[in-house]
């Protein structure tokens, strides 16, 4: 009767050991999961910023560039698919299209110096370049939250806890392919 007491305790502490470990992988997998999200938001978040920008400053453009229509369409395609993207690659896909747009945008603006000495101008420029800076910070937290969740997700025992409650890896917010060349100015 002893014996058999004993090893019910065992096996019970056993059972429990397991229960408080398994909570707390979940729990912190959540939590993971949930700081991944909330960084991808942040992204979300500042190219919206950025998109409603893009509006003003267009119309500002035209009334100093009325024939650069192929220029400003090209941007509002470009914010059009990036306002309806949903995947962090659709994301990224739109997010380089818009960045290619804005930077042919530049060009023009180059070739009116009245436009860039406009006021209103100027301040549509500033917010969307410190924009573009929140942008890049966004990135930059969220693929490292999505790393340290990926990593979560790989070590035991949380690799065990994972599979069985359905977490699955994350996309980092990865850069288009050739956006790692400078775009070409000329005039």
């Amino acid at each position: 009767m002893r014996r058999s007491s004993i090893g019910l305790i065992v096996v019970g502490a056993i059972i429990a050991i397991a229960l408080v470990s398994g909570i707390g992988a979940y729990n912190g997998l959540v939590s993971s999961e949930t700081a991944v999200e909330n960084k991808f938001s942040q992204i979300d978040v500042n190219l919206q910023r950025r998109a409603d920008l893009i509006p003003n400053l267009v119309n500002t453009v035209k009334g100093y560039a009325a024939h650069e229509r192929e220029v400003l369409q090209s941007i509002a395609d470009a914010r059009s698919r990036l306002v309806g993207a949903g995947t962090p690659a659709e994301k990224a896909a739109a997010d380089a299209e818009l960045t290619g747009a804005l930077s042919r945008l530049l060009v023009v603006v180059e070739n009116y110096p009245t436009l860039k000495a406009d006021t209103q101008f100027a301040r549509l420029m500033d917010e969307l370049s410190g924009t573009e800076n929140r942008i890049a910070v966004a990135r930059k937290d969220y693929n490292d939250a999505v790393s340290a969740y990926n990593a979560r997700l790989r070590r035991f025992p949380n690799s065990i806890y994972a599979s069985m409650f359905g977490f699955e890896r994350k996309e980092l917010y990865k850069a288009t392919e050739g956006a790692e060349k400078v775009p070409e100015v000329s005039f």
